[in-house]
């Protein structure tokens, strides 16, 4: 199915499949599962990593020698693309929003370790910025390979169809069935690979996105869109529509990367009670949704639910002193 794809090996596969009695206890249920892609192993990990695996390889078979990209200036997928870069003696290009912070630290320290050159957008759009960095590329005589935010292109879209693949093998060896994944959405690609791979290996449970940033009926749209081309080019053609995708944006809080007190409690209670470490602006948040749904009783107590966790963990330096301000409030 997936052997005339170009794909790269990066990430440490499988990521384990845990379960959180701690947390199902103290939350009075449902019983709650992880899927740790935080442990992919490329960089400090993260969901990223399985996407880079099949963009990197398309790039490497079109003899590029450098990858272009762009993200937050916390960005997880732009922190990953450079370490794959490295990894295959690329050069890598980033493109990140706004202007240089007054300090580096997270996310941005790996970036510069790592080797990546960063262009900072300003007030411009990041898209236009990579734009012109690629042509940049190719007039100084190079083979650029550029890609979105997060990845997320139905290529890119692949490694979360076998991430599916990958879970509920997990899940048939432990014996449970899930009725729910649960998982942070932005971009839409890990979105649109769990749902294309729920359609091709038969998963039936609801598939779950917590939009971080974005509008419901943007996300739908564009995972829609995502999962449809994943299906062509697993060559099992499928049409997705966006009633059939499964969103919610209830949990936007002040907006894209802005710490508010669910996403404190969430990391508090993973940490203190399971010890799990949560990133501040994605798993953090889609947990947040989690909680919330849970004690509002529309995920059902007698429920089997896994949420994965999508990495991010060096973003979390970045936010010392919202984190610290957050006192003891976690314990429920």
């Amino acid at each position: 199915m997936f052997s005339h794809l170009p794909r790269t090996a990066l990430a440490h596969l499988p990521t384990p499949l845990e379960p959180m009695p701690r947390l199902s206890a103290a939350l009075g249920g449902p019983r709650l599962f992880i899927k740790r892609d935080d442990q992919t192993g490329l960089a400090a990990g993260g969901n990223k990593t399985r996407k880079l695996e099949f963009l990197v390889g398309e790039a490497l078979t079109q003899g590029a020698d450098c990858l272009l990209t762009a993200g937050a200036v916390q960005s997880n997928h732009c922190r990953q693309s450079a370490a794959a870069a490295a990894k295959h003696g690329l050069r890598c290009v980033l493109v990140l929003s706004g202007a240089p912070p007054a300090e580096v630290t997270g996310n941005l320290l790996l970036d510069e370790l790592l080797g990546a050159e960063i262009k900072w957008a300003g007030d411009r759009p990041r898209e236009e910025v990579l734009a012109e960095a690629t042509e940049a590329e190719r007039a100084a005589g190079r083979k650029p390979y550029a890609f979105p935010i997060g990845g997320s292109t139905p290529l890119g879209a692949l490694g979360y169809v076998l991430a599916m693949q990958e879970a509920l093998a997990q899940a048939r060896t432990l014996g449970v069935t899930f009725d729910r994944m649960v998982f942070a959405s932005s971009s839409g690609g890990t979105h649109a690979g769990l749902v294309a791979g729920a359609g091709q290996f038969g998963y039936a449970g609801q598939v779950l996105g917590i939009s971080i940033d974005e509008a419901e009926g943007w996300l739908r749209d564009t995972v829609a869109q995502l999962a449809t081309g994943a299906a062509e080019l697993l060559g099992a053609p499928r049409t997705y529509r966006p009633d059939e995708i499964n969103a919610n944006a209830d949990f936007l809080g002040a907006g894209y990367a802005v710490l508010g007190p669910p996403e404190r409690e969430a990391i508090r209670l993973f940490a203190e009670i399971e010890g799990i470490l949560l990133d501040p602006v994605y798993t953090g948040r889609a947990a947040a949704g989690l909680i919330d749904l849970i004690r509002r009783g529309e995920i059902g107590r007698e429920e089997t639910v896994l949420i994965w966790h999508t990495g991010g963990t060096p973003a979390t330096f970045a936010y010392a002193d919202e984190l610290r301000r957050s006192g003891g409030e976690a314990r429920p």
